[in-house]
């Protein structure tokens, strides 16, 4: 069974958002809230066919909505997703998105478990919260 062992570096879950407006989503993703681009894939109509991006040691999958396929089809009409990122200095993270006019919904909050953590909104409506919770992995 392939996967990814606790040796690797390759994250074991990743998220996969659809966006009517991809580019947009790239530009807000990594001069807002900091990631990285890995890569972006555009289709003949400049669509975004597939995207990586980059944070810490995680990575989001991204594309473009309405370009077709199973993928495509069964986000339809699905609600906005929320997705969890792990950072080390939050109020630093927090600043560079007030900084590119990311939408908080919540400012950088001490959680009663232990966390520091914010919570933002992409402009399609996903929820995104940064913080220092890092849960552990099973066995």
């Amino acid at each position: 069974m392939a996967g990814t062992g606790s040796g690797s570096s390759r994250p074991g879950v990743v998220p996969t958002l659809l966006y009517a407006d991809a580019k947009a989503a790239i530009r807000q993703l990594t001069e807002g809230l900091g990631f990285t681009e890995v890569s972006v894939y555009e289709g003949e109509d400049g669509t975004v066919e597939h995207a990586e991006l980059a944070q810490g040691n995680g990575v989001v999958m991204l594309g473009s909505k309405g370009r077709g396929g199973v993928f495509d089809r069964a986000m339809k009409g699905a609600g906005p997703a929320g997705v969890y990122v792990v950072v080390d200095d939050v109020d630093a993270h927090h600043r560079r998105a007030v900084d590119q006019g990311v939408e908080v919904l919540m400012p950088p909050t001490d959680q009663d478990y232990g966390s520091r953590d914010y919570m933002a909104r992409d402009l399609e409506g996903n929820v995104w919260s940064f913080g220092t919770y890092a849960p552990e992995a099973g066995a």
